[in-house]
């Protein structure tokens, strides 16, 4: 095929970096868009964070009275203009709006300051708690370093899941390792404090915690009885059968059952240095002359600025090296615009849900009304996307707690009068029924369903199951007492 010059004229859609940027902020949670702002600082001198949210406006829009003052750099020595950069400096230190602290200060505490920052402790780990114990016991060197073999086989729980004698088979013949070594020192291990650590299994943990109770403890043995040979009778709830088993009452079996539900399932759980994550509200709902309404956390918002002291240098400089410098002060501007672009969208997609979410802060779950993306964005004539990452990683806080916004959207259920139930409510009707329940006689599903639809209210029994399971709320034979 010969090759030949076509002209080709097409139509594309493109989006700017502005844009492209919006669309990544607004999709960022408060803690994820502080860690942005921080970056952006380190990288750009042009921006500045301001303790103070009430910023002026000039923050990025410069007056020339501002810098009418200024002497011409470019038409001046090299000398001249580093004393003309420094009388600069020296006139926005004496400025009253200029902040007067340092970038960089240091805090120097005397030793008897009482007021010095407190700097916690590492929490200490299961095997440093453990290593710890023998470390302090009369027991040999090899006896040590056995039990320390199987502290590092430990799992998170305190459990130690390996089989002894695939253990042992790993280890190198010559540390000349048996099984009955193993054997010993988890007997060793399973004495040291937490009680129940070194388990391998939750019969065996229980068991454990049990016996490092005081025989004086009523129902002691029974108790390591029922684990021993009856746990999944106790587990099913088939009370009729354990009382027939151990030949007790009603009262008996309650005092039993207490003791082991008292027990910690997970010993080596309290050691855990996994960190808690928190939750920073984007919105704070109030209530305003009867009516609820959403307003801005500013305390989780960055109030950036632009630095006056490199704009105004900027605007004097003429040379080449200045076009950095300008392209970083165009990045400022764009993404102090788009933080506010940010905050504006989420503020109005918040109004209108709690527009529409009025009785839920009244009256709790079991009014929250249905409600889907596509009807805030109609609403705000927004794209459904747009709404999606709005709502995605976004919380508000309330006077009944703090919810992720997509919390208020859910799916809806028809109900005779020819309106709509939300799940959520439907979920909330669900617990209150089983908290009220009478414990003898718990109710099953198909009564859950019943008492829905004599309220007009028709859910399928396999709904409802769905949702009892969603609540971590177990079957009715399950929640049978005695």
């Amino acid at each position: 095929m010969k090759p030949t010059l076509q002209l080709k004229q097409s139509l594309q859609l493109r989006l700017t970096p502005q844009l492209q940027q919006s669309i990544r902020l607004l999709q960022l949670s408060t803690l994820e868009l502080n860690q942005e702002v921080e970056r952006m600082l380190q990288e750009n001198p042009l921006l500045e964070l301001h303790e103070d949210w009430d910023t002026p406006e000039s923050d990025y829009s410069f007056k020339s009275s501002e810098s009418s003052d200024l002497p011409d750099l470019n038409n001046m020595p090299s000398e001249s203009a580093v004393e003309a950069k420094s009388n600069i400096e020296e006139s926005y230190e004496h400025d009253s709006e200029w902040p007067q602290e340092s970038l960089f200060s240091y805090n120097v505490y005397d030793d008897d300051d009482h007021d010095a920052p407190l700097v916690s402790a590492k929490p200490i780990s299961l095997r440093e708690h453990l290593n710890l114990q023998t470390c302090l016991s009369q027991i040999s060197e090899r006896e040590r370093c056995i039990i320390g073999l199987l502290i590092d086989s430990l799992d998170e729980d305190g459990y130690l899941l390996q089989d002894l004698d695939e253990l042992a088979e790993m280890l190198p013949p010559e540390l000349n390792i048996h099984r009955i070594d193993l054997q010993n020192a988890l007997g060793y291990l399973q004495h040291l404090d937490p009680p129940g650590v070194g388990a391998r299994n939750l019969q065996e943990c229980l068991v454990l915690q049990l016996q490092v109770l005081p025989v004086t403890v009523a129902y002691r043995d029974q108790a390591i009885k029922v684990v021993k040979e009856y746990l999944k009778l106790l587990a099913s709830h088939d009370f009729g059968q354990i009382k027939k088993l151990l030949v007790c009452d009603d009262q008996s079996l309650r005092a039993i059952q207490k003791l082991i539900t008292n027990l910690n399932p997970k010993p080596g759980a309290e050691f855990s240095s996994q960190s808690e994550c928190y939750v920073v509200p984007d919105i704070i709902v109030t209530k305003n002359n009867g009516t609820w309404v959403a307003n801005l956390n500013r305390d989780a918002l960055p109030h950036l600025s632009i630095n006056h002291l490199y704009a105004n240098i900027l605007k004097q400089a003429q040379y080449n090296s200045a076009r950095e410098l300008t392209s970083q002060l165009n990045e400022a501007k764009w993404l102090i615009k788009n933080i506010q672009q940010r905050s504006s969208t989420i503020l109005s997609v918040t109004s209108a849900i709690v527009a529409r979410q009025q009785q839920f802060f009244e009256h709790g779950e079991i009014a929250m009304r249905p409600l889907v993306l596509r009807e805030i964005a109609e609403t705000l004539s927004l794209h459904e996307s747009t709404v999606s990452r709005v709502t995605t990683q976004k919380f508000m806080h309330t006077p009944r707690g703090i919810f992720e916004l997509k919390y208020f959207f859910g799916s809806h259920v028809s109900t005779d009068s020819g309106g709509a139930c939300s799940a959520t409510a439907i979920r909330a009707l669900i617990k209150q029924l089983i908290q009220e329940e009478d414990p003898k006689k718990p109710l099953s599903d198909n009564k859950i369903a019943n008492i829905l639809e004599q309220q007009g209210i028709v859910v399928a029994r396999r709904t409802i199951a769905k949702y009892r399971e969603s609540l971590q709320i177990p079957a009715a034979n399950l929640r049978k007492s005695f």
